[in-house]
């Protein structure tokens, strides 16, 4: 925006109602000039002592002396602020951007007062809604102890309309300010058009929001797109839809994972479909856990991404290659031993606090490599298993990308259907599509019957087809038939657990992997619903409770560990859905379905290859929702640039360095299991055979090799804080002081874990 010279603006606003000029008020101050002693690096230091800094590298934005209360933009835009810092004195204030970290261009400035009290506390002129420019508005305490604040910005308004404007707080209209007793007018900067402003709030979305919102007192501010707040009750129908929405827009997440690994155990329909309905039950549960006693965040709990890689290399691992009676349940129990001790280590990390001094660093440029890798673990098992029916995948994943992108924008009665729904909606579709090919016999073949077994077929030319036939059918399950009508999953309904030493090492690297996912998805999620960052506390809260929810799913036996669902940051920037009480009523809803048992069988009897393109579509999903972290940072920087890619690269390159000594192994395992095979022949031998399978597994992993040398580059390459991003959480003390905080993240009142240690955020 172009302005005026900073003297011109000052004649323009000096005249008062009084016929005073504000050079008579100003006898003895020059303004907008900076006293020569002036010390440049105040600024930085209350930019670490406030915690909030600037994206702009080599930049200075504002000049600021504190010791006169007088501030000089050389831009022309006043950035003023007073506010208090947690030793009771002020501190100057620079108006940030809460989700990117840069200053916010032409927003005036804004007093936070020593005190409150007076007629005048607290009042704002309103706004100019035809320019989008802001004035004084009214602002009322949202608690005793929530401090109030006076918004001094540049308004559009004729000169006989300029007002006096009271920097004190104290409501006497005089605008003296504290210790200089001088008066300061609203300055009337230049007139700007509207539709570049308009157009650059319409597609930051989140990052600058709406100017109807009302700050809170940390300079963050709550997104008012949401049609359902953290603790918003809209009413029962409202919620159970909200509920619905949610997690069927995460239903490629919650259930598609059992149809991957339980195949590859050997397992038959109707232990999927008892997978699945273990899944569904241990999802509500969980969900309903970490929405009380967790995070407090409006966050799906689930079968992550995060543990399949892992499960699928212990899946097939040499020992269990050559199993035939009981192969299913014999791996499940190993899987479940190793879950088991990985989440009871994934605890005491959360409960112990150990995880608040690890958070100072972990950051942006650690966090997106580290999700974009555990969506690229499967490149080499998604379309191969996918093209294997390529009339059905190809339709899905084109589908998928229409509603998603092309469709995107279509809303019918007010909601959008097809980006919410894009993945339920292209599934019901294509099924039934893929239903009329199998009734109409374009997987018929003449002497052949899919009800046999590839192994037991004689006719060559049947066994040619089998492959087709299993992958394609849609009537090859037999889960409907098998499964009952009521059944209640149950702890250890598998066995009791196997633990080993290697597959418990494995687990363990593992829930780092996935406590990391979950850090940057809990700052993404809190910046989405939230006025504030939860604490370092609350995050360790959350992720010891994630680890007890794993311990739960290890006992169910349902495959997987259970942590926070990284989709769950699409689904409410989507759904713009973010109420907790719905969530809870979607989990009790999960729950009711996993004890029938017909649902599971449905969900089982799905084509291998069309749940293979819906993966696709998922796995491409988590790869750029971890990229779209690096917003956070400078993603331009040459440092960051280089960390990133080469985590990546590595990431990539060095499993497939292990995953070239199986020369056997081809024969035996389809092509798309090779890359999880590694853990058995690989090139580590320290003499002990745990420790080289559990070395070997985790080297030929993408996401831990990528975790390993994101993690040691970023901490030690020198970068400054805004370069690196680095995550601002809030403090521990504003919980005291901020009755919204307070709500939002603390404990339920009437349980006996109200009065927990500070280490767990309350």
């Amino acid at each position: 925006m172009e302005r005026g010279s900073s003297s011109e603006t000052l004649d323009q606003a000096g005249k008062q109602k009084g016929g005073q000029k504000l050079g008579s008020m100003l006898p003895q101050i020059e303004p907008f000039i900076p006293k020569r002693d002036h010390n440049p690096n105040e600024l930085r230091s209350w930019a670490k002592r406030t915690g909030f800094v600037s994206t702009f590298s080599g930049e200075t934005t504002a000049t600021i002396g504190d010791r006169d209360g007088t501030d000089k933009d050389h831009s022309g835009g006043f950035h003023l602020g007073k506010g208090r810092d947690q030793r009771g004195g002020s501190s100057p204030k620079i108006e940030i951007d809460p989700i990117l970290g840069r200053t916010r261009a032409n927003r005036g400035f804004e007093i936070e007062p020593a005190s409150g009290s007076g007629a005048g506390a607290g009042q704002r002129l309103p706004r100019d809604e035809s320019d989008g420019d802001l004035g004084l508005r009214n602002g009322t305490s949202r608690g005793e102890n929530k401090k109030r604040r006076i918004g001094v910005e540049p308004v559009l308004m004729p000169a006989d309309d300029e007002r006096k404007v009271n920097l004190t707080g104290n409501g006497n209209g005089n605008g003296t300010v504290n210790g200089d007793g001088h008066q300061v007018p609203v300055v009337t900067p230049a007139a700007e058009p509207k539709k570049e402003d308009s157009k650059n709030e319409e597609e930051v979305g989140i990052d600058v929001p709406p100017d109807d919102e009302e700050p809170t007192p940390g300079g963050w501010r709550r997104s008012s797109q949401l049609k359902c707040g953290l603790r918003d009750n809209p009413g029962f129908v409202p919620l159970i839809y909200y509920g619905l929405q949610h997690y069927l827009s995460l239903a490629g997440s919650i259930i598609f994972v059992p149809l991957v690994i339980v195949p590859a155990m050997g397992g038959n329909d109707k232990d999927t479909a008892t997978v699945i309905s273990t899944m569904l039950l241990v999802t509500g549960i969980t969900t309903i856990l970490q929405s009380y006693f967790g995070t407090r965040l409006p966050l799906v709990q689930g079968s992550s991404f995060v543990f399949l890689a892992p499960a699928l290399v212990i899946i097939n691992s040499q020992e269990y290659r050559n199993l035939t009676e009981h192969k299913f349940r014999h791996i499940m129990r190993e899987l479940q031993g190793a879950i088991i001790v990985g989440s009871i280590f994934q605890s005491i990390l959360g409960f112990s606090g150990l995880m608040s001094l690890i958070l100072r660093f972990i950051n942006p440029v650690v966090v997106a490599p580290t999700i974009a890798a555990v969506g690229l673990s499967f490149f080499s098992y998604g379309f191969p298993q996918a093209g294997s029916c390529v009339e059905i995948s190809i339709p899905q994943i084109l589908l998928v990308l229409i509603f998603t992108l092309y469709l995107r924008g279509i809303s019918i009665s007010g909601h959008r259907i097809f980006r919410i729904y894009a993945v339920p909606l292209s599934v019901l579709i294509i099924w039934a599509y893929a239903f009329f090919l199998t009734a109409g016999g374009a997987y018929s073949y003449k002497g052949c019957s899919p009800d046999i077994p590839s192994s037991n077929i004689i006719v060559d030319a049947c066994r040619k087809h089998a492959y087709t036939m299993k992958h394609c059918r849609t009537d090859v399950s037999n889960a409907w038939t098998t499964a009952a009508w009521v059944r209640i999953p149950y702890p250890l309904q598998w066995g009791v657990p196997i633990f080993h030493l290697r597959t418990s090492i494995i687990m363990i690297i593992v829930s780092l992997v996935a406590s990391v996912d979950s850090v940057g998805t809990y700052h993404f999620t809190s910046l989405l619903v939230n006025s504030k960052p939860p604490t370092p506390g609350i995050v360790s809260r959350g992720i010891g409770l994630e680890g007890f929810c794993s311990v739960l799913a290890g006992l169910w036996g349902s495959g997987t560990g259970s942590t926070t669902l990284t989709e769950n940051v699409h689904t409410i920037n989507t759904t713009k859905m973010a109420s907790r009480r719905a969530l809870e009523l979607g989990a009790a809803f999960l729950i009711f379905l996993s004890f029938i048992g017909k649902v599971g069988a449905i969900l089982a009897s799905m084509p291998q290859a069309l749940a293979a393109s819906v993966l696709c579509f998922m796995w491409a999903l988590t790869v750029s929702l971890g990229l779209s972290t690096l917003q956070y940072s400078q993603s331009a920087s040459f440092r960051n640039m280089t960390i990133v890619g080469v985590s990546l690269f590595l990431g990539l390159s060095i499993p497939a360095y292990f995953q070239q000594y199986q020369q056997d192994t081809s024969l035996i395992l389809p092509s798309y299991f090779i890359p999880y095979a590694a853990a058995s022949n690989g090139p580590v031998h320290t003499g002990s055979s745990q420790l080289d399978f559990a070395f070997n597994a985790l080297l030929s992993m993408s996401m831990v090799v990528t975790l390993l040398v994101a993690f040691v580059l970023d901490n030690t390459v020198p970068g400054s804080r805004p370069e690196r991003g680095v995550y601002i959480w809030s403090r521990a003390q504003e919980m005291e002081t901020d009755p919204s905080f307070l709500a939002d993240y603390s404990l339920p009142r009437r349980n006996c874990f109200r009065r927990v240690p500070d280490v767990l955020g309350t």
